[in-house]
């Protein structure tokens, strides 16, 4: 039996840009999916297409059992947390030797193949290396790791990333002259970021600009905006929606001391608040009689 835990992701900035080529700025958060999986010589049937795959592009059996602390289609990396522990488990279980970047390649090719080509390397490299990382011209690497406090407010509305996306691509090739320069100011923002990690007050005004720029891609929501708003007016130095829009999730950088007043104005504006910062594990191993109350899914 061998139990391991992934982390989900939040977007800092640069999302939707770093689809057309603009660099982005992701980082592994504290909730986590643990996943244990158990040899098995009679494979048992799964209800998740992740974990099929998992079995399947191994070639091993086994039974599954998970817990998960991070929402599922809310933007925060859930599909790619489980994939990764998922793989992560069956490599040690049968000792198949599979290094860090083995898992995230594997994880990715297994999101493309469920998620029908939609998938992006991000989540399942975030999620296997943990940390800050930065994308630029279709590369990850990590960066120095910041401890940000981050209020995540979850809107529960639904949405769907490919539809997202399609339309924002379509946007641009209907309005070049209009868009290219919003994905421009993006990039800005998002280089000027990291050269002001240690000023956190800035930090949050160019989280606001990246919100606003999104918000001109058509990709808002009201129930994001809500969510913002009261972020911000609770005293978070800057607050902005994280991953494709259109409901999911929003994040707000707070200071220290404001953390549970963020999170509290989240709750008061109908949102779900989850207080976290960087996870600079990635996938790690875990001890497989520390948590009892997983849900057992088999294969």
């Amino acid at each position: 039996m061998a139990t391991w835990s992934a982390p989900g992701k939040v977007f800092l900035f640069g999302e939707h840009a770093v689809v057309f080529g603009k660099p982005g700025i992701a980082m592994a958060i504290k909730p986590r999916v643990y996943v244990t999986v158990r040899k098995s010589r009679t494979p048992a049937r799964v209800n998740s297409p992740y974990i099929e795959e998992c079995f399947s592009e191994t070639g091993v059996t086994g039974s599954v059992y998970i817990h998960s602390q991070l929402p599922s289609s809310s933007g925060l990396g859930s599909s790619a947390a489980v994939t990764v522990a998922t793989l992560s488990a069956i490599n040690d279980e049968f000792r198949l030797n599979l290094g860090r970047l083995d898992i995230a390649s594997l994880a990715y090719k297994i999101e493309r193949k469920v998620q029908k080509g939609r998938a992006s390397p991000t989540d399942t490299f975030v999620s296997a290396y943990g940390g800050l990382v930065l994308i630029k011209d279709g590369k990850r690497r990590r960066l120095p790791p910041e401890n940000f406090n981050i209020v995540i407010g979850n809107t529960m509305v639904s949405h769907k990333t490919s539809e997202l996306v399609e339309m924002v691509g379509e946007f641009r090739m209907s309005n070049p002259l209009v868009v290219d320069p919003i994905l421009d100011a993006i990039e800005a923002v998002t280089t000027r970021s990291m050269h002001n990690f240690q000023n956190l007050k800035l930090l949050g005004r160019y989280m606001d600009v990246n919100n606003a720029l999104l918000e001109a891609l058509g990709v808002g929501h009201p129930s994001l905006s809500k969510l913002v708003s009261a972020s911000r007016a609770a005293g978070a130095y800057g607050a902005k929606m994280t991953g494709a829009g259109g409901g999911g999730c929003m994040i707000a950088l707070c200071p220290k001391r404001s953390k549970s007043k963020v999170a509290g104005a989240i709750e008061a504006a109908d949102g779900k608040a989850i207080i976290t910062t960087i996870d600079t594990d990635g996938a790690r191993k875990e001890d497989d009689n520390a948590r009892t109350d997983y849900t057992k899914t088999g294969r």
